[in-house]
């Protein structure tokens, strides 16, 4: 038998980076942690923990943080039956594009009690990567699959616009959106997993270089940076039809948005664990995603 306690030590290890904010978690000394992944290494037969700035399980510990992820959801349906006063609400680790959080899924999890969320932000394109390791128990992904030993259900499409103030048209673009400009306008970019402005200014106009951007992890941050002239970006239809309806922000080429299509993913052994939430994401996402444009879809 596993000890649970033991991998619950090696799951903070990894998901905190250290020993000590593992302590931290499980409000246990550094030295009790230690003692614990040592144990259930010298029980399991090999190396669980790469030590390093940060801590990192091995392929064989990152099995077993599955494995505990699976049984503490899995006890979640006995709740009926089976109260967990000693452990309180489940974690549930989900790994969930930043616009998805900024525009529909908060709601999806505020309507879904009993668990407490640890969200893993990625870009939609790699959401499905944590996925295939077992670091989270379900994704949102552009990705439809298939995933060995999961389900997954087509959701619909987050719209995008690529959007700028009026000044900012004026400065870079005042002849309209050529490929001369293009290289010379300053985008914005989420990271470099950030494929939609490129994809976007390829389908619009055939461009196919390397687009000069500011970098910053923030989807809000990039509407606010819109509006300051900071540079034009992709945007969430949801977060900038406001500003578009009254003038503050416009299309860099009217009416050619771009959608990128989502779909739910999860783990079939934690879909009835799961449930709840996946319903609860359909609901959600029903309210705000279209069905996607084939002619204009991000791939």
């Amino acid at each position: 038998m596993l000890d649970y306690p033991h991998l619950a030590a090696l799951a903070a290890v990894h998901r905190r980076g250290s020993f000590e904010g593992a302590a931290a978690q499980l409000h246990v000394t550094p030295s009790a942690i230690s003692q614990r992944i040592k144990a259930l290494e010298e029980r399991i037969g090999t190396l669980l923990v790469i030590r390093g700035q940060p801590c990192l399980a091995t392929p064989t510990g990152l099995r077993l943080i599955a494995h505990l992820d699976q049984v503490s959801l899995l006890e979640t349906t006995l709740s009926d039956v089976l109260p967990r006063p000693d452990h309180g609400l489940a974690t549930l680790r989900l790994a969930i594009n930043a616009d998805s959080l900024a525009t529909w899924v908060i709601p999806a999890l505020a309507a879904t009690p009993g668990f407490l969320f640890d969200l893993v932000i990625d870009d939609q394109d790699a959401a499905q990567d944590w996925l295939r390791r077992g670091e989270v128990a379900a994704a949102i992904t552009s990705v439809p699959g298939p995933l060995q030993g999961c389900d997954t259900i087509a959701l619909g499409a987050l719209r995008y616009r690529a959007t700028a103030t009026p000044a900012f048209m004026a400065r870079w673009f005042p002849d309209g959106v050529t490929l001369a400009n293009l290289r010379q306008a300053p985008a914005l970019v989420f990271s470099e997993k950030d494929r939609l402005q490129g994809q976007w200014a390829q389908r619009a106009t055939g461009f196919d270089s390397a687009l000069p951007a500011h970098r910053f992890a923030s989807s809000e941050g990039f509407v606010t940076a819109c509006l300051l002239h900071l540079g034009w970006a992709m945007n969430p239809e949801p977060l900038v039809a406001a500003y578009l309806a009254n003038g503050a922000l416009v299309e860099l080429v009217p009416d050619t948005p771009l959608d990128v299509a989502l779909h739910w993913q999860f783990s079939r052994l934690s879909a009835l664990a799961l449930s709840p939430l996946t319903q609860a994401i359909r609901r959600a996402a029903a309210a705000t995603l279209v069905v996607p444009e084939t002619s204009f879809t991000a791939v």
